[in-house]
Order: structure tokens, then sequence, then C-alpha cells
């Protein structure tokens, strides 16, 4: 019954009702904005030129589902945009978007917490492809020159759980074991309303939306298996 909860969860992908298009080309922001209003004529589409004009946007916006960053923006260093996004709106999820596939910046952009790496070569039914990969709660790592995709992923999932902290880790082992909120509680001697604060914590940096998508994501790399 859980497998099949589990296969029902991750087949079901709901269009994003507001995404956020952040990148300084007007040509890129409109080739991605006709991406959306083919596929999902339904979303919200709101765009920014500037991370001031991004952050601005977000700060009066609730509820964004998707947000798409240019890697190279005017007055970022390298992945701090992305890293300003995460940590003022967490719940967010942002895919890097790039003209440039870079091992190196790959990882690091996954291991500091975006939801996926799409560069602007792919076809629009593979970016297509992508977002619904993010939106199913799942990261989207793309192929690189040399390795093999499913490497690339475990790489990107372990980078996540890694963000962790112990304690979370620890709550990360009970929901693998199936475990409720009210049983990890005593199992640790804490109470309920902390053992929620740290399950809303692992979602938040795994980028899922789910308990069912963090547990997938955690046997994929066999976390837990060894305690």
């Amino acid at each position: 019954m859980e497998l099949a909860q589990m296969e029902n969860t991750m087949g079901e992908v709901s269009p994003p009702d507001r995404v956020l298009i952040v990148d300084d080309h007007s040509l890129i922001r409109d080739g991605l904005r006709s991406i959306f209003v083919d596929t999902y004529p339904n979303c919200q589409i709101l765009e920014a030129d500037s991370m001031e004009s991004a952050l601005e946007t977000l700060s009066h916006t609730s509820d964004v589902d998707l947000v798409l960053l240019d890697l190279n923006m005017p007055n970022v260093t390298r992945l701090s945009g992305l890293q300003q996004l995460l940590e003022r709106f967490p719940s967010s999820p942002v895919v890097m978007v790039s003209g440039v596939l870079d091992r190196r910046i790959v990882h690091d952009a996954l291991a500091a917490g975006a939801a996926g790496f799409v560069p602007k070569s792919l076809k629009r039914s593979a970016i297509v492809e992508a977002l619904e990969h993010v939106m199913a709660g799942e990261i989207y790592v793309p192929e690189l020159e040399g390795e093999d995709s499913a490497v690339q992923e475990e790489e990107a999932i372990r980078a996540k759980i890694e963000s962790l902290t112990p304690q979370q880790k620890v709550v990360l082992g009970h929901l693998v074991d199936g475990k409720l909120n009210k049983q990890i509680a005593h199992e640790l001697d804490v109470s309920m309303t902390t053992v929620k604060a740290h399950v809303s914590a692992i979602l938040q940096k795994l980028n899922v939306f789910s308990r069912t998508q963090a547990v997938i994501l955690a046997n994929k790399v066999g976390f837990g298996e060894e305690g």
C-alpha cells in the first residue's frame, strides 16, 4: 500500500499556478515565457530583470511555485543570487538556468539548494520535462559529459541530505522507517511541535513537498540502510 501511495504521489504533477522568470536578457525571458504560455496556459508568469527586482517581486507575491534564475546576473557573484532567494524564500523551488554547462557549477548549485539546473541549449520539450521533474519534487540534473545521469542525481541528493542537521537526519531516518510524527516524538522524547518543525525543515532542504517524496529521495541513495 505504501508503494502504491508513493507511485500515485509521484505520478501526479500539478501544473504551476505562478512562476517567476529571472533573467537580465529580455530575449531569454520571452523564450521561457513562451514555453509556459504554450504548456501551462493558466499559469501566471512574473518576470524580473535583476536580483533586486526578483526579491521585490517575491516579497509582494505569495505562493510562487517555481523560480527560474539565470546563473549570470548583474551584481551577482556566482551562486549568491541563488543563496539570497533560498534564504529569504525557502518554500519556492529555484531552478538555475544557464548557457554554461560546467560540471563544478552544476554540482555546486545543486549542493547549495537549487532544485535543478537547466541548460539553455535544451530543446523546449526537454525543458518542460526538466521542470516537471522539479514540480514532482525531484531534483533535475542535466547530463554531463563523462558522467552517468544516475550518479549525478545521487550526488545531488546526498548533498541535500548532508545539509540537514544531525537531528534532522535522525528524523529523516524515522520517516524512512515509516514512523508517524507521534511515534517519532515518543522515540526522541520531544514534543510533536518539535517533530513537525524538523519535518518541515527537511522538506524545505530537500526541495520536496511531502514526506513520501522525502522518503523516495532518501531511498534512492540508501539513506538509513546502514543503521
